[in-house]
């Protein structure tokens, strides 16, 4: 996993570090006091979605086909405000009874800038160092929460950075921390709007994602060429890594959609 992320996700190096130095320590952890929840902050295009993927596809068999994997959409799993209570209790019963079934199950919340608020703290009992909830231990589980929430005041801090003479490679999630905590756990529309989550301490690791700048891109779209087994050709990586919008206005440092649509971008080539 390690190495797949050092070649694999262009430009990250928090997110390695962190995500490393999370599962390392939870797993050779034989009687862990807490589940591992950790939450993925960064705008689109910038990896989230991949990185959780890869993470489950190298803990679990069958990737995110695995039984033992739930993942959540606040769209299509809970898409009715009104219906909030409903889905907290459906909620709750569906993690409880999967991790009777599997203490070492992993749930997944996509787009928890779009979760209802409130919702999301029916699962507290489950993320915290108690023993036993339920009647299950269930300290061995994984959390991971996704988030687009924070990616602009991630991009403003390291837009910020570069322009004080500081690489984003030196950049340190205590740069970033309390952007993140503000737009994120601060924010009235967040799905961590007032959460007890955030209250009582218990997300482990802030994942953030830095904007892709003008290289990464170009990376992106050597190994969707790779991928797509089609010909590396050095005219069309720059053609296709041009033709995506960058900001700000005058620098153009940083990729807006990070590389989001660098695949179908491909295909105005082929």
């Amino acid at each position: 996993l390690e190495f797949d992320l050092a070649t694999n996700v262009v430009g990250q190096p928090l997110v390695r570090q962190q995500v490393m130095k999370g599962l390392r320590e939870f797993l050779e952890n034989p009687n862990p006091v807490k589940p591992l929840v950790m939450s993925f902050h960064g705008s689109t295009g910038t990896g989230k979605t991949y990185v959780s993927s890869m993470l489950i596809r190298y803990l679990f068999q069958r990737g995110l086909q695995s039984p033992y994997v739930h993942h959540f959409s606040p769209i299509v799993h809970f898409p009715h405000a009104e219906q909030i209570e409903q889905y907290k209790e459906s909620l709750k019963r569906w993690i409880q009874g999967n991790l009777t079934s599997c203490g070492r199950s992993a749930f997944l919340f996509d787009e928890m800038d779009k979760m209802h608020p409130g919702l999301i703290d029916v699962i507290i009992p489950f993320l915290g160092p108690s023993w036993v909830v339920y009647g299950t231990n269930y300290r061995k589980a994984i959390f991971i929460f996704i988030s687009n929430a924070g990616g602009e005041q991630i991009n403003n801090v390291t837009l910020a950075l570069w322009r004080a003479r500081k690489d984003r490679e030196e950049i340190s999630l205590q740069d970033l921390e309390p952007a993140i905590s503000k737009a994120v756990f601060e924010n009235p529309e967040s799905g961590f709007w007032k959460s007890g989550i955030i209250n009582e301490h218990l997300i482990d690791f802030v994942v953030p994602f830095l904007p892709l700048k003008h290289h990464h891109v170009k990376q992106c779209v050597v190994s969707e060429l790779i991928q797509q087994g089609l010909e590396v050709r050095p005219d069309v990586v720059q053609e296709v890594a041009d033709s995506i919008p960058y900001f700000p206005e005058e620098e153009k440092l940083f990729s807006s959609t990070g590389c989001k649509t660098v695949a179908s971008r491909i295909s105005f080539f082929f």
